[in-house]
């Protein structure tokens, strides 16, 4: 387990740092932040003192150097746009963002994983049919779009919800529900390929042959032993979540971090990008090693090394 977890903590240590290095060269190659600052009418030298003002006039290497020890010690450094510190901004956007992800979960999972043993265990039904068009509808649709439709039905159509904003309590319903779609898809498509494949097995048509139910033996066994495949793409789905969100929060004007990126990007704040694109890396590199560990206690036979028992 200690050896496990320090090479895991290593391997993730060297993908933050490619994040880190990456991102902060890519944001630089967008172009000069200083040109969308500076005022209409600003003459040479304006444009050269805010470039000084700024930290923009040092070279390249040392504007990195820089970078990376305010990273040491989790100082991401000033706005370049609003003049406050980045991390202040991310700590007020950064409840948004989760309560979405979380509500965006809840749908995801509450509906994909029935949905997906439903089809697994009474395949030839009608419903079982339905269902997996249901699916497919959710895998095919873009997320902005299934957003738009939501708020021409409900918004605008029905008049039952906000279209847009975190202003009352049902706002999150439709950003929820457009963002959690196409990770209902994928947890429905993986439940039933698992419990599929656990219904094939000897040991389920064994304890047919002992007079147990099939529901019995799914609530028993094949759930369990099924849940594997979906724990490992929680993982991934809940990265995806997050990164989905940047599309859903500028559909609702959602006010999270994936506005704020969005805007961020525009205004070309390289600080504020970088900060969240590492987020996302921590979050998503964080995850991965959760699924890990679960993997050995929801199955004792798999050890952390990957090896069988």
């Amino acid at each position: 387990m200690t050896s496990f977890l320090v090479r895991r903590t290593g391997q993730a240590a060297l993908a933050l740092f490619g994040v880190c290095t990456l991102i902060f060269f890519l944001t630089r190659l967008t172009g000069d932040p200083v040109l969308l600052m500076a005022p209409e009418g600003a003459t040479r030298a304006d444009i050269e003192a805010l470039r000084t003002a700024l930290g923009f006039d040092r070279p390249l290497i040392v504007q990195y150097w820089e970078y990376l020890n305010g990273l040491m010690r989790f100082d991401f450094g000033q706005s370049i746009v609003q003049r406050v510190p980045v991390m202040d901004i991310i700590v007020s956007r950064l409840p948004y963002t989760l309560g979405l992800a979380a509500a965006a979960l809840v749908v995801a999972l509450g509906l994909g994983v029935p949905m997906g043993v439903y089809m697994a265990v009474h395949r030839a039904r009608p419903l079982a049919r339905v269902l997996m068009g249901v699916v497919l509808a959710g895998q095919s649709l873009p997320t902005f779009w299934s957003g738009i439709l939501l708020i021409s039905l409900f918004a605008v159509t029905l008049g039952w919800l906000p279209s847009s904003g975190a202003r009352e309590v049902t706002s999150v319903i439709m950003p929820a529900i457009a963002l959690g779609l196409l990770s209902m898809a994928t947890f429905a498509r993986v439940a039933r390929s698992a419990v599929l494949d656990e219904l094939s097995k000897p040991y389920v048509r064994a304890a047919r042959a002992k007079g147990l139910s099939t529901g019995r033996v799914v609530r028993r066994h094949v759930l369990r032993n099924g849940s594997i495949p979906v724990i490992s793409v929680s993982a991934l789905e809940i990265a995806n979540l997050l990164a989905g969100a940047v599309i859903v929060e500028t559909v609702f004007a959602w006010p999270g971090l994936g506005l704020l990126t969005v805007q961020a990007i525009q205004a070309r704040d390289f600080p504020i990008v970088e900060a969240v694109v590492l987020l996302s890396a921590v979050v998503s590199i964080g995850l991965n090693l959760i699924a890990d560990i679960l993997y050995s206690v929801v199955d004792p036979r798999i050890t952390l090394d990957g090896a069988a028992r």
